[in-house]
């Protein structure tokens, strides 16, 4: 058994006890099955009257019949093979599951229903006041295959029971009292207990919603060891070797000659904030937050210019091949206004192996100062020459393992981690989820921008949808369609083909950008042309000197 629960996690009573019920029944009061209306989810006890094991074309079909005096329910499991030798007559049974009226006869009926075979009556008392009475826990079952019955929700009841009754008095409270006092929350110790066991009179509403003041206590203890962990997980990052990167007149003169439009002050501000980062001897670690258009991405290559003109490398992981590719042409772009002879280039899972080869050689010997890239970037096979700065987009779609690998490859000094996310993140969510992050907002969109409306529209308005697409087609418009994959294959991208051909260096000009993007640049053609005047950076986005401290 101790093995069982090990698969689960499960290595000491204190896990035993924080594995608390998904749910809860009623059963206090159950609703006589002459109460029950279809349509509605119950939860129900009756006595088994017969089964039956029906074998269709389709697949096995078990029926099982409870009883309430004169009055039963049908209850029906699909594949239900493996119920054949689990009942039998006189059996008392809770049910739960959404009530349904049964076609055949004049009985309700329940499709799937969760099910318990409770303690007969010549079982021990205990049992009987842990099911049947009160609001009774449901549990996730422990473990799988012949021995998962004994781990069930009847075993954990039965065991949580005792165990709590064990412990009493001597589970160590983890806060503070003042704390507690404050919020109004019980001891730990109290809130386990009426976790598992709700005491009278607690609301069955309040118990879905997870509102309780014993789970609003253990959800608040989780939250604050989580804050607690990324406060102190932040405070051993400030004390890491990393790169203290110059911002000189050289650095401002290289923004100068690459920036394309004038920067909104969201931008400055959010500049300001990465390279104050990023001038620190410790590593930096931010979130760059922005709704699409806001101008993450160049604020993200301006840190990179940061880090090529101190003499490291700068590299940019995507989540996909084709905003990789976007990315990579993106900076081909920016970097034909500068006068520097940087080197960009890709590197993603579809290239052949002549070229993996060739790019991650370039890499290593830091003949490639600008890498964008996917999870590629990754592998064990690519080494940085001097590694300064990391830029991942759109981070939610990367594991923090993946992050890790990538800020671990071989380096003299940590680099500094900017992520970039255009999910709008409320403040209390983003310091929950990023806590060890500090994070800039672009909060301002460049001048000459479209307005974006979202709408949501559901399955009865689809028709009316389809009619909207036809018109803005009608009109010479364009639109497209992104349809989540769930499965699919890894290399199924043939349209990046165009990716592989050789480029031009960076200082030779494009003659013209792949179809794939045509429809961006369809827009920013019939938005106002950007100013070709040279923006000054004014030298207080850079200092010269260290900022003193905030206290």
């Amino acid at each position: 058994m101790a093995e069982l629960l090990a698969a689960k996690g499960v290595m000491t009573a204190e896990d035993l006890i924080y594995h608390l019920p998904f749910r809860y029944e009623d059963r206090q009061n159950p609703l006589p099955l002459d109460e029950l209306k279809p349509g509605e989810t119950a939860s129900v006890i009756g006595e088994v009257r017969g089964s039956i094991l029906l074998r269709t074309k389709r697949m096995p079909i078990f029926e099982l019949t409870l009883g309430q005096g004169r009055h039963a329910i049908k209850c029906i499991w699909f594949n239900g093979t493996y119920l054949a030798q689990r009942f039998h007559a006189g059996q008392t049974v809770a049910v739960f599951g959404r009530v349904e009226a049964s076609r055949s006869t004049s009985n309700l009926k329940m499709i799937q229903p969760q099910y318990e075979i409770l303690a007969s009556s010549n079982e021990d008392d205990e049992a009987q006041i842990l099911e049947v009475g009160r609001i009774t826990p449901i549990y996730e079952s422990l473990s799988t295959g012949q021995s998962g019955a004994r781990l069930n929700s009847k075993w954990m009841r039965k065991v949580a029971f005792h165990l709590l009754e064990e412990l009493r008095d001597r589970i160590p409270e983890t806060l503070p009292a003042r704390m507690l006092e404050r919020l109004s929350l019980p001891s730990r110790e109290d809130a386990l207990a009426a976790a598992h066991f709700p005491p009278d009179g607690t609301s069955l509403a309040e118990l879905k919603e997870a509102t309780t003041p014993a789970q609003k206590r253990l959800i608040f203890e989780e939250l604050f060891y989580l804050e607690l962990g990324l406060e102190l997980k932040r405070r051993r990052m400030k004390k890491r070797p990393g790169v203290a990167f110059e911002t000189n007149e050289k650095v401002r003169e290289a923004l100068r000659e690459v920036l394309p439009f004038k920067p909104t002050s969201a931008q400055k501000r959010a500049l300001g904030e990465i390279v104050e980062d990023m001038r620190q001897p410790s590593p930096m670690r931010r979130l760059l937050q922005g709704d699409v258009g806001s101008g993450k991405t160049i604020v993200a290559f301006e840190a990179m210019l940061v880090a090529l003109e101190n003499g490291y490398q700068a590299t940019l992981m995507a989540p996909t091949e084709i905003l990789a590719t976007q990315h990579y042409l993106a900076a081909r772009k920016l970097l034909e206004r500068s006068t520097r002879n940087y080197r960009v280039v890709l590197l993603t899972g579809s290239l052949d192996e002549d070229r993996k080869r060739s790019t991650r050689s370039l890499i290593n010997r830091g003949e490639a100062q600008l890498i964008i890239g996917t999870h590629a970037l990754i592998e064990e096979k690519v080494e940085f020459d001097k590694l300064g700065l990391i830029i991942v987009d759109e981070q939610h779609r990367f594991g923090v393992l993946q992050r890790f690998r990538l800020m671990k490859k071989p380096n003299v000094a940590e680099p500094d981690v900017l992520v970039m996310t255009a999910t709008p993140i409320p403040r209390t969510l983003a310091l929950s989820l990023y806590g060890d992050l500090d994070a800039s907002v672009l909060d301002e969109m460049p001048p000459g921008r479209s307005p974006i409306i979202t709408r949501r529209v559901t399955d009865d308005k689809a028709s009316e949808t389809w009619l909207f697409v036809r018109s803005q087609v009608n009109l010479g418009r364009q639109a497209y369609i992104v349809y989540p994959v769930i499965e699919g294959s890894k290399d199924d991208k043939p349209e990046l083909d165009f990716s592989h051909d050789e480029i031009p260096e960076a200082t030779e000009a494009a003659t013209s950008e792949p179809t794939l993007f045509a429809s961006k640049k369809t827009a920013r053609s019939k938005a106002k042309a950007p100013s070709k005047s040279r923006t000054k950076i004014s030298a207080d986005l850079f200092p010269t000197t260290p900022r003193a401290p905030l206290k």
